[in-house]
């Protein structure tokens, strides 16, 4: 039965230069590192690598090594022998030996420990490993790494082998931040939302309206296409079925009632994009339960306003309203801005 590589949605310059890169590399027998921002599919990126590869029909092989500490990383990668430590009451095959004709693949191997890596070193350079417990065998694999991190700077600095990084980067593929491919969001947007809508069992997706395609090309996207992925699926499940969808949930969090104490330990970026006036006074409710529910409310709108310029939209995506959820409150309380005087 055939395989093919994984799908990879773009057409940007930048992202169609790392496939083809992706592409030439792949029929070599020879370690190769994907170095990329969180969220820029380089699970995806080591997927295709071996399904290109001569190695596409053997075994490919999965362990990210920021997941496990380092007694068991040691253990899971390399196996380890009957009565080797407490509890170990028979043989394990590891990782590596599973991926024996194919390749493994190490997510955020900047995380192996120094003695992982020396390990790692041998694995890669004579084709050795050694189990815990002292048993040592042969195996076939091609390695490919991925990780966030600068790894020269941390050869540099001694908090990775150099000599192992000498290694694995006989080839180093780096993946584009999405922000470098603003063309492809909106058919990346597209293909997550019609996702959504067939697990929703929904008939139709309405498509996006110019606000909110203009909402997805704006922001910058540190999470990448994984980000972009979550950002679309939760708008489409909360949106109306039946009209465009207008409304972006950027931040699931994001609320008029957030806890004040979850602010108060936000990031300073978070707290600088919805600064609150330091000269507003406290405002004071008087009256029944009714009234000072109405008045908190009105309060709260006009303060968002005013954070806003009083831009409608700006403010209902700050308050986690859609647009005209938003107009119905302000004719509600009589907050609508009148229009400007024209000469």
């Amino acid at each position: 039965m055939a395989i093919t590589p994984p799908s990879l949605l773009g057409e940007s310059p930048a992202f169609l230069a790392a496939l083809a890169h992706v592409s030439r590399v792949a029929p070599l027998e020879r370690p190769v590192l994907v170095i990329g921002e969180r969220g820029t599919g380089k699970e995806l990126i080591a997927a295709r690598l071996h399904y290109l590869s001569q190695r596409w029909d053997r075994p490919f092989v999965k362990v990210n090594c920021a997941a496990l500490p380092e007694s068991l990383l040691d253990s899971e990668l390399f196996g380890h022998e009957a009565g080797a430590f407490t509890g170990a009451t028979r043989r394990q095959i590891g990782r590596i030996e599973q991926a024996d004709g194919g390749t493994l693949f190490l997510d955020e191997i900047a995380t192996a420990s120094p003695a992982v890596q020396e390990k790692l070193l041998r694995a890669v350079e004579y084709g050795e490993i050694e189990r815990v417990g002292g048993r040592t065998t042969t195996v076939d694999v091609r390695v490919v790494g991925a990780t966030n991190a600068d790894l020269p700077a941390l050869a540099a600095a001694g908090r990775f082998r150099a000599d192992l990084l000498d290694r694995l980067a006989f080839d180093v593929v780096t993946l584009p931040p999405l922000r470098a491919r603003p063309d492809d969001i909106p058919p990346l947007a597209e293909h997550f939302a019609l996702g959504m809508v067939r697990e929703l069992r929904r008939p139709l997706f309405p498509g996006f309206t110019a606000a909110a395609l203009d909402r997805l090309r704006g922001h910058e996207w540190p999470g990448n296409v994984r980000e972009l992925r979550n950002a679309v699926e939760r708008s489409v499940a909360a949106a109306d079925p039946d009209e465009p969808l207008d409304h972006i949930i950027l931040d699931p969090f994001e609320s008029p009632w957030r806890p004040i104490a979850a602010w108060a330990t936000a990031p300073a970026a978070r707290q600088e994009a919805a600064p609150v006036p330091a000269q507003a006074p406290a405002p004071t409710f008087d009256g029944g339960i009714l009234d000072q529910v109405r008045a908190f409310e009105a309060a709260r709108l006009r303060e968002a306003l005013e954070r806003n310029r009083f831009n409608q939209r700006q403010t209902a995506e700050a308050l986690g309203l859609g647009y005209h959820q938003l107009r119905g409150m302000l004719k509600k309380h009589g907050l609508i801005p009148p229009a400007p005087l024209r000469p």
